[in-house]
């Protein structure tokens, strides 16, 4: 599937709006394998008509991982320039497949200026599906385990765990569930900007601990809403060699897998 994704420049010398403006994300931009992710957002929202636009050069990180780590001064100026931005170009809806920056768009962006109607991919996916818009196929993953990983942000820090789980049955897979998922999932080591760190001092990694929880399921697939929890969990499988028999993917890339987009 071959096609220009626009930026919101490109809208704006057409005097046009787009629907949806899609906020890709430092992960999402430069991380090799996030951007697997990304590729597979747009090629969803491009199949089901969707006019979206990014922002290009003109996006910059949201400064979640500033505020996490304490810079509250670094992430004032950096969620600044973004509201400047994006209030210019007059956005209203943000769809992004990345919890951190939707976490940090939807809730803590109002309070310096910049208030925005911001979904998650899931959400967007499964809204997509409801409206007749993005028909699903089963395709490779149907009668596949699959365990769904709540991201922090995305779960307990929003409260979104149908949406993801509703795309996952769409694919007619057999959803198996952690012992520790939805309000009492566990983190997969990543959140509040562990990230960017080395782990500290104790018995056993975070992400290892998940890892262990989801191999136990015996899942064909471990699937995440996270690039964090993407790059945790895929670390965490390769820490017991499972790579060969058990894949982590987004979301996203199940549905435009399953479709052949």
């Amino acid at each position: 599937m071959n096609f220009k994704v626009e930026t919101i420049a490109d809208y704006t010398t057409r005097n046009e709006t787009p629907e949806i403006l899609f906020w890709v994300g430092c992960a999402g931009s430069f991380d090799e394998r996030a951007q697997k992710i990304t590729k597979a957002v747009a090629k969803i929202l491009y199949h089901a008509g969707i006019k979206f636009a990014v922002l290009g050069t003109e996006e910059s990180c949201t400064g979640d991982p500033a505020k996490r780590a304490g810079n509250e001064f670094l992430f004032q100026m950096q969620a600044m320039m973004n509201i400047q931005v994006l209030n210019g170009y007059g956005i209203t809806k943000i769809v992004t497949a990345c919890p951190h920056c939707y976490n940090t768009l939807k809730n803590e962006y109002p309070a310096l200026g910049g208030t925005y109607d911001v979904i998650h991919h899931s959400q967007l996916i499964q809204q997509l599906i409801d409206d007749g818009k993005l028909v699903i196929e089963g395709g490779e993953f149907k009668g596949k385990k699959i365990t769904f990983h709540d991201s922090c942000y995305l779960g307990r820090g929003n409260g979104v765990y149908e949406a993801p789980r509703r795309v996952i049955e769409k694919l007619d897979a057999e959803l198996s569930e952690m012992k520790r998922s939805r309000e009492k999932g566990f983190c997969c080591g990543a959140g509040g900007a562990q990230m960017f760190k080395e782990p500290e001092k104790g018995s056993k990694d975070v992400n290892v601990e998940r890892t262990e929880e989801a191999l136990s399921l015996n899942p064909d697939v471990i699937a995440v809403g996270c690039p964090f929890c993407m790059t945790m969990m895929t670390d965490g499988v390769k820490n017991f060699n499972k790579e060969q028999e058990v894949k982590v993917l987004d979301i996203a890339e199940l549905i435009a897998s399953a479709n052949d987009l």
